[in-house]
Formats: structure tokens, C-alpha cells, sequence
């Protein structure tokens, strides 16, 4: 469930531990129900508290239209995203990873200043993307800062989706820092926050590659950021049952049965915490990789697609599959499926998304005996909220199970929600160390209900 290599500044360590066509779904809401009745209690109402994050995203034909374009032109329609139309240039390209140069065709798409709600001691970007062979997209970040200054365009991602001979190595690029901030993976920190210097707005800027002479083109149909000003906090306010006693039916993979299997990919299973979420909810939304898309996955192994979700989101900068944007990404390139990576406030934020069928898959990091019942340790580990016991308690999907059937646990709310929101912990051997403060992926269709539409924009996801 973790993994030895560095990780960005909000974990102390590691996080670890080809379209599939839609199926219809049962339910107006577009997710299976569980059978047990919604329970809310007299505080269900719920007052929300300032937020202490802004996620900003662009989606919309218009929102593609105000950006500055070179080379780039708006794909309208029903998932309307930009794509190359004319190159602005040639570039090449030492892929640091397979050692390769080559030539590329490219376009660029630059987003409009988005001045920050939240001014923000970190950001992340997250994206969604359809990449054929052949292409690639660059996704970078360029902050200002509260005292006037700039960051450099920190590259936040080289994405693609595949792996193929045409294609690049997709990366994160560490090492980028200018004296005030630096990146880490995906995620870009200021240095010092107790300083009182923040991020006070960004700029995103979007490249677009492709081999030159074809007329292929990456389309990209979501770009966004979000930006926080999590307090450090080694305990967090404790939120009250509300919104409660309903399970979605998500499917139930373990990563532990994959022990041995492609250690190619973070040294196999044991680390494959946040593609196996990420696969769960995948299917959870009925799609899924075609048997051709398994074809290369050892046919003695069970849950292929699971090995298949670990091999599309692996960073080969990072060497493993726990970069966030990345799964994102990934759960993206199923039909008509949005992903995004931002944080939530507290457990009845989670509560709200559940009861309109949307689950929650969350990262945190705890001692075995901060999470009754989990039965291990973690510096970072990925799993998935899919309902809420009558009591408040939290039902998750962990990954870190010996098998598929005992992948459903029931965690106390107020550990579940203490490792998953706290920004500080202490590790086994008494040192401080960061938790990842609320730090979340959903993932959710294009064409989701109206109660769901209006849930993700009460949580500032449109």
C-alpha cells in the first residue's frame, strides 16, 4: 500500500498501497442504489463553513473561446475542448525516459488569468484529454504571487494516454522551483507559507503535440486547478452525522492480489492503491477497458483491468501510479466520463456527493492504530467512500484488502475523518510528518442528473 519513492510536499512519502463504451445505467441519478433508505438527521440542512478551496475549471465552448489560441481552434458539440488546427512550430523532444528525440508538431492554448477565491499555499491541476497514438499534451502553471511576483510555467504533466511505440513516456518533472515555490509531482507549494506568502491567481497554459504530418490531434475537454490554504492542523473540527445510511453498489478490487504481478509498475500490486480505486469507480459509472484493451495481461491473472488501470496511470518520474492528476486522467478516457482532483471539506461534504450516487475516492496517511480495523499503516494510501452507515460511520472500498470480498470496511467517522483532513501527523517514529488535507478524486459523467449537477457546483465543480 506505499511505496519508497519521494513524494510531494503534502505527504511526507509515497501514495500508492482506450474507451470503453457506456452502458445504461438503472437510475435517474446515473448510479446504482443500494437498497437501505437515505437518513437525515435535524442537522442534515448543513451549514457550510468559508471554503478553503477554489477549484476552477474550463469546459464549456465559451470558456475555450476566451482563452488566447495559437494554432489551437474550439471542438464544439456536445463535449466541446480544444485541438490543433494549424501548428504553431516544430519542437523536439528528448523523452528523458525512453531516451528517444523526435520531432513534434504543436499548439498552444492559454487560459485566462483565474484569480484565486482561496489565496492558496498550493495548487494542483488536473485535466481530461483524449490522446490517439501519436500525441501528447503539456499542462503548465503560472502563479502570482501575493507579494506581485510570478512563478516560472512550471510543467504540472506530460500526458499521454498510451504507451505505445509513437508515443512519449508520460511524467511529472520534479526538480522545478524558483526560491518560493517548487513542485513536487503534481502538486505546487509554496515554500513558506508561515511567511505569509500565497498564490493569489495562475494562469494555465496548455500544449498540444502531435507527430508531424498527421492530420491526428490531441482534443482536450477539461483543464483546471484547484488552489488551497489548508491550515496546519494535526486534529480537524469533527463533523456530525447528517446526510447518511446509504451504499452505492461500487465494485470491489483488491491491489493485494496483485502482489508480484508487473513490478515494472511500481514494484506491482502492493502499491497499486489508487489505480484499483480508481478502476472501481470506473466500472462503478459502467465502463471499463474492451478485452482487446486486456489482451496483453497475463491471462492466469484475476482483475486484469485493474493491472490494466496500473499501467495507464504510471509516471515514469514519480515510478509509480499514485500521481493524482494521472488517475484523473486516466478515468477520463471512458466515454463521457469527467474526473477532477480537489479537496473537500469534511466528511458531510463526502455525505452530499453520496447521496446523489457519486463516490469519493479519498488519500490519506495513519498509524494502525489511528484507523480501527484497517489493520496496517500507511505514509499514503488511496481508497473510496461508497456510503455511510445509519450511525455516520464511514463504508469504504480499501484496496488494501486480501481479496475482492473483503474489500468493503466500516471505519469510524471520526478517524476516517481525522487522517483524511489533517495536514500534519506523526509518523511511528514520532516525527512530524504531512497528511494530504482532504485531498479527493471524483469521478463523474457528462451528462450526470440534475441533483448531482447541483452538488458538484455547491462544492465548486461545474
Amino acid at each position: 500500500m506505499t511505496s519508497s519513492a519521494p513524494r510531494r510536499t503534502v505527504l511526507a512519502a509515497a501514495l500508492a498501497a482506450a474507451a470503453g463504451a457506456a452502458t445504461p445505467l438503472a437510475h435517474a441519478d446515473g448510479a446504482p442504489r443500494a437498497a437501505a433508505p437515505t437518513v437525515t438527521t435535524p442537522r442534515a440542512a448543513g451549514r457550510r463553513s468559508k471554503s478553503l478551496v477554489d477549484y476552477h475549471a474550463w469546459t464549456t465552448a465559451a470558456d475555450w473561446s476566451t482563452g488566447k489560441a495559437d494554432g489551437t481552434r474550439v471542438a464544439r458539440g456536445p463535449r466541446p475542448g480544444v485541438r490543433i488546427a494549424t501548428p504553431a512550430g516544430t519542437v523536439d523532444y528528448q523523452d528523458p525516459h525512453s531516451g528517444k528525440t523526435a520531432t513534434w508538431e504543436y499548439a498552444i492554448w492559454t487560459a485566462p488569468v483565474h484569480t484565486l477565491a482561496v489565496p492558496a499555499t498550493e495548487a494542483v491541476a488536473s485535466w481530461n484529454a483524449h490522446t490517439p497514438p501519436g500525441t501528447w499534451i503539456a499542462v503548465e502553471l503560472r502563479g502570482t504571487y501575493s507579494d506581485g511576483g510570478h512563478t516560472p510555467w512550471y510543467v504540472m504533466g506530460r500526458w499521454t494516454a498510451g504507451d505505445g511505440d509513437a508515443d512519449i513516456r508520460r511524467t511529472s518533472v520534479d526538480g522545478q522551483q524558483d526560491g518560493k515555490s517548487s513542485v513536487s509531482t503534481d502538486t505546487l507549494a509554496v515554500d513558506a507559507p508561515a511567511s505569509g506568502l500565497r498564490l493569489t491567481a495562475y494562469a494555465l497554459r496548455l500544449t498540444l503535440f502531435r507527430t508531424p504530418g498527421t492530420t491526428r490531434t490531441p482534443t482536450v475537454w477539461r483543464l483546471g486547478a484547484m488552489g488551497s490554504d489548508i491550515p496546519d492542523r494535526f486534529e480537524v473540527p469533527a463533523s456530525r452525522p447528517g446526510t447518511v445510511g446509504r451504499e452505492l453498489a461500487v465494485p470491489r478490487y483488491s491491489q493485494e492480489i496483485h502482489k508480484g504481478q508487473y513490478p515494472e509498475y511500481d514494484n506491482g500490486g502492493e502499491a497499486w492503491c489508487s489505480p484499483t480505486s480508481s478502476q472501481m469507480i470506473i466500472e462503478y459509472w459502467g465502463r471499463g477497458p474492451t478485452p482487446a484493451d486486456l489482451a496483453w495481461v497475463n491471462p492466469d491473472y484475476a482483475d486484469p483491468q485493474v493491472c490494466h488501470a496500473a499501467r495507464h496511470t504510471f509516471d515514469h518520474q514519480y515510478r509509480g501510479c499514485g500521481n493524482w492528476p494521472f488517475n484523473a486522467a486516466y478515468a477520463a478516457t471512458y466515454q463521457d466520463l469527467q474526473a477532477v482532483v480537489t479537496r473537500l471539506g469534511s466528511l458531510t461534504d463526502a455525505e452530499r456527493l453520496i447521496d446523489v450516487g457519486i463516490p469519493v475516492i479519498t488519500s490519506q496517511s495513519f498509524l494502525a492504530t489511528e484507523l480501527d480495523g484497517a489493520g496496517y499503516g500507511t505514509s499514503g494510501h488511496l481508497m473510496t467512500i461508497v456510503g455511510f452507515t445509519e450511525d455516520g460511520d464511514v463504508i469504504a472500498n480499501d484496496p488494501a484488502s486480501a481479496d475482492d470480498p473483503a474489500v468493503r470496511h466500516v471505519y469510524r467517522r471520526r478517524e476516517f475523518e481525522n487522517i483524511w483532513l489533517r495536514t500534519k501527523r506523526y509518523d511511528e517514529k514520532g516525527q512530524v510528518k504531512s497528511g494530504s488535507g482532504g485531498v479527493c478524486y471524483l469521478y463523474f459523467p457528462v451528462r450526470s442528473a440534475p441533483s448531482q449537477h447541483r452538488v458538484l457546483r455547491e462544492l465548486g465543480i461545474r
